[in-house]
């Protein structure tokens, strides 16, 4: 190794460091925002009902029976 080498951070990687530098609660604010989207309880009897009340689509939607 030589001696001035020194490890290679890439541009992306220095952009999130100067990131989390500046606004050290970034990370947190992150979590918060995908556990408003994300993260839900489901409730699995509803999911069933719903699938099971599904009709299923013809071959060709535009097509009367006739």
């Amino acid at each position: 190794m030589p001696l001035f080498w020194k490890p290679y951070t890439s541009d992306v990687s220095q952009l999130v460091a100067e990131l989390k530098a500046k606004k050290p609660t970034l990370e947190a604010e992150q979590r918060a925002g995908r556990a408003l989207l994300w993260d839900k309880n489901l409730d699995r009897q509803q999911q069933a009902q719903w699938r099971e009340a599904r009709v299923p689509q013809q071959p060709y939607v535009y097509q009367n029976k006739g």
